[in-house]
């Protein structure tokens, strides 16, 4: 019995917190606007953070802004996949980084 009334108690204990999180107003969060479209971008320089994009969904990103030949794709330590690719006639480095953001 004392132990259904320990777990009880620490139940509600950890209800608590969980219910005034909620009520807790929104910070800021980043000063970057979150990415509209696969054809824009909300940065003018690659952002780091934790990439969760495979090397065939950065490329595949990539090539949505119009890049073709999408070689040497490497994630680097910011979590920023960098290449070569050509646009518009010109080869030339290009990145993707966590938010989709193509430069």
């Amino acid at each position: 019995m004392r132990h259904i009334a320990l777990t009880l108690a620490l139940s509600f204990g950890l209800m608590a917190p969980a219910a005034f999180a909620q009520n807790m107003p929104a910070q800021s969060g980043p000063q970057n606007q979150a990415v509209k479209g696969v054809h824009e971008n909300n940065s003018s320089t690659p952002v780091s953070g934790a990439n969760s994009f495979t090397m065939k969904e950065a490329k595949s990103q990539i090539e949505a802004k119009g890049y073709t030949h999408v070689v040497k794709l490497k994630k680097d330590k910011n979590g920023v996949w960098r290449g070569m690719a050509k646009k518009d006639g010109s080869a030339g480095p290009v990145s993707v980084d966590y938010q989709g953001n193509v430069n």
